[in-house]
């Protein structure tokens, strides 16, 4: 059997794997017994690829009788299979002359013994995960994770994989702008984040919605210096609303890890949920939760505030006062509820499963897409009940300061300088 680079069975061949019967433990390779026709037959389809089909891109060799596996990397078979003249001129007389494949296992099988040198193997019996496997115990499923690990594609086949907790997940990223009614754009090299093109732009979304509410309450007019904001009144306009969009999704995301956070600390009760329509309802709501509840110590909360939002701390947070521009221009509160479409590509499920597609009241949209990701996890190694993406304070750093950055372009900190 063969695990092939590709989708199809002209790609390349991966990982060759050589399947004995579990009864038959006399060809079977073992520790007792490495010098096995189990090896002799993986070193045969080794050289077949290597030599016949010219083929340098193998990855991982099993041998395995269904319980018990060794792995082998491709690269000390290449090293010291491969590269040895004994073996190339066994398989090359076994070509030329036509032997039968019993003959070059047995000349083979003597060839090995002279060969002085260590191949490290990874080892395992499956039947050591029954019990993990077969219980009805759920808490020691974790077991199981090294298994899944070592047979995956990211190890058998080497494919690329981005362990960094703080790589940026474009598609949160993507779905993110188009709620606030942004987009990312080229310009000289630079990645920038603009105001989406006319015709494309979505009247609930939040920037758009903040620059309706300017406009109409001549807010602009009334800034103390205004040409800090940019050298006509469309441009002011933008700046202002995306400064007032980025405080507030900052806000948004940092309660939504708040309450990822609350619910795993007490052990997954829903009680300690808050970023819903159930306790928040629309903009005013937000504005409550903003400035109410999260700045306000709970002996200084109004009683329906209390009961509301029972289970949600103070913040001795700067993040959590109104900032001077707020106080200047516009609250959240002074948003109208619009709709937006949802984005063709939106994680947002319906109940069935499928792919939600009606508009959605901006409230409830970002709730839906918030929901849709698993904000509590750190990386750690664990088992996901649900299919959700993880999205960690790592990766909402980097989207702050793409975001943050706009006016320059965005840059990023690798994950293992912040690490």
């Amino acid at each position: 059997m063969v695990v092939h680079l590709g989708k199809s069975n002209k790609d390349n061949v991966g990982v060759i794997a050589e399947a004995k019967r579990p009864s038959n433990k006399g060809e079977m390779f073992s520790i007792e017994n490495p010098n096995s026709k189990a090896l002799g037959e993986i070193i045969l389809y080794y050289m077949e690829e290597r030599i016949t089909a010219n083929n340098n891109e193998l990855k991982n060799l099993l041998i395995t009788n269904v319980y018990e596996w060794y792995i082998i990397d491709a690269n000390y078979f290449d090293k010291y299979i491969y590269r040895n003249s004994k073996i190339k001129k066994l398989f090359e007389l076994y070509k030329n002359d036509k032997k039968d494949t019993p003959f070059f296992y047995d000349e083979v099988s003597k060839i090995i013994p002279t060969i002085d040198i260590e191949i490290p193997c990874t080892y395992f019996d499956i039947r050591v995960y029954k019990k993990w496997l077969l219980n009805d115990d759920k808490t020691d499923d974790k077991n199981l994770i090294p298994l899944l690990k070592i047979l995956s594609p990211y190890h058998l086949l080497k494919a690329k994989f981005a362990n960094d907790s703080n790589s940026l997940d474009k598609v949160f990223y993507t779905e993110l702008l188009h709620i606030i009614g942004l987009t990312e754009t080229k310009e000289g090299g630079k990645k920038l984040i603009q105001r989406k093109e006319k015709g494309q732009r979505n009247a609930g979304s939040l920037i758009e919605s903040a620059i309706v509410q300017l406009d109409n309450l001549d807010k602009i007019s009334r800034l103390e210096k205004p040409s800090q904001f940019g050298n006509n009144t469309h441009e002011r306009l933008f700046n202002v609303a995306l400064e007032l969009s980025i405080t507030w999704i900052n806000r948004i995301l940092f309660l939504k890890l708040l309450e990822a956070q609350l619910i795993k600390y007490h052990k997954g009760d829903k009680n300690y949920a808050f970023m819903n329509t159930d306790k928040v309802k629309n903009f005013d709501d937000l504005n409550t939760l903003f400035f109410q509840v999260l700045a306000k110590r709970t002996d200084e909360r109004n009683d329906e505030v209390k009961q509301l939002f029972a289970h949600v701390p103070y913040l001795n947070s700067s993040l959590f006062e109104p900032t001077d521009i707020e106080h200047a221009c516009l609250f959240i509160s002074q948003l109208k509820d619009g709709s937006i479409p949802v984005l063709t590509n939106s994680v947002i499920k319906d109940k069935s499963g499928k792919k939600r597609t009606a508009d959605l009241l901006a409230i409830e949209y970002i709730f839906e897409f918030l929901n849709a990701y698993d904000f509590s996890s750190e990386g750690s190694e664990d088992i996901q009940e649900d299919n959700k993406r993880l999205i960690n304070a790592s990766v909402l750093g980097l989207i702050f300061e793409k975001i943050n950055g706009y006016k320059d372009g965005s840059f990023f900190t690798p994950g293992f300088i912040t690490m």
